[in-house]
């Protein structure tokens, strides 16, 4: 897989842009409870997301730390942004989007940890990848549930179907750099 080649001959800026993800990922879960506060499971459950993805920031971190990286700025590929566009923006669909965006995120970073895990040259970092795996699967199917506790559950599956080709096509072309969602 070319995605797989391009991030194993660039592991450091791979790492740098895991970061970025680690604090995007808490930042949605913060913002979801600031946006539906009165959703008391919703904010239970995403406080405890927050704070693990701030968790996985900080280790990520420390990673850039032991290899004399910088956390500096980095240039997104057009994912993230290309995804989040796709939101409605009435209530109560910006919530389903909201969540499935997310779930949609979280489930594609458990599929590129796992490729680093499975292909990392490092042992120790391909480790790393591996133990973060779990996490993204269970983030993945907490939005999963969040969704389908406050929507049907045939409205969920048509609206991911259709989020779902959106992603294909923004996963289509390789970003020219590597990242943990090119």
């Amino acid at each position: 897989m070319a995605w797989v080649e391009q991030a194993i001959a660039h592991l450091d800026v791979v790492l740098l842009d895991h970061s970025h993800c680690e604090r995007k990922a808490a930042s949605v879960a913060l913002n979801l409870m600031f946006r539906y506060p009165a959703h008391t499971q919703l904010v239970r459950t995403l406080t405890a997301i927050a704070r693990e993805e701030l968790e996985h920031f900080d280790q990520v971190n420390q990673w850039l730390e032991r290899r004399g990286i910088a956390l500096g700025p980095l240039a997104a590929p057009p994912y993230g942004a290309g995804l989040t566009a796709h939101i409605r923006r009435q209530e109560p669909e910006r919530l389903l989007d909201s969540l499935l965006v997310a779930g949609l995120i979280e489930a594609r970073s458990h599929e590129r940890l796992g490729l680093l895990a499975a292909h990392c040259p490092e042992p120790e970092l391909a480790a790393f990848y591996r133990g973060l795996m779990a996490s993204e699967a269970r983030h993945y199917g907490v939005y999963w549930t969040l969704a389908t506790t406050s929507f049907s559950r045939e409205q969920v599956k048509a609206r991911l179907q259709e989020l779902g080709a959106i992603e294909a096509d923004l996963l289509a072309t390789l970003h020219p750099e590597p990242r943990i969602h090119s």
